[in-house]
């Protein structure tokens, strides 16, 4: 379970990432170290890269030595219909822990 809901998780990232704006797998891997405390290793970055390509949700485009990824339009309406069922399924989970701060 936890491994599953760790994936689902680093794929939301990602997507969360680059509605910010496109990006390589070097500044995914950044900022997701700057968000979550953990640097993805590329065996955990790459084929969650791969699999958001293959739903249709990222897009992948070589610019010389590198590969930026983008979010396509499918990509960007997931990530805010994703975020909005996180906000509406766990906002009292949200609600307490602020409450506690």
């Amino acid at each position: 379970m936890q491994r599953t809901l760790m994936k689902g998780l680093l794929s939301f990232s990602i997507l969360w990432l680059l509605k910010e704006g496109d990006m390589n797998g070097q500044q995914l891997a950044d900022q997701l170290l700057k968000r979550r405390g953990k640097r993805p290793t590329p065996g955990t970055l790459y084929p969650a890269l791969r699999e958001l390509r293959e739903r249709g949700l990222v897009n992948m485009q070589k610019r010389g030595r590198n590969t930026i990824y983008s979010l396509s339009p499918e990509g960007r309406r997931t990530v805010f219909e994703f975020a909005g069922y996180l906000c509406e399924a766990f906002h009292d989970v949200f609600a307490e822990s602020m409450s506690r701060t």
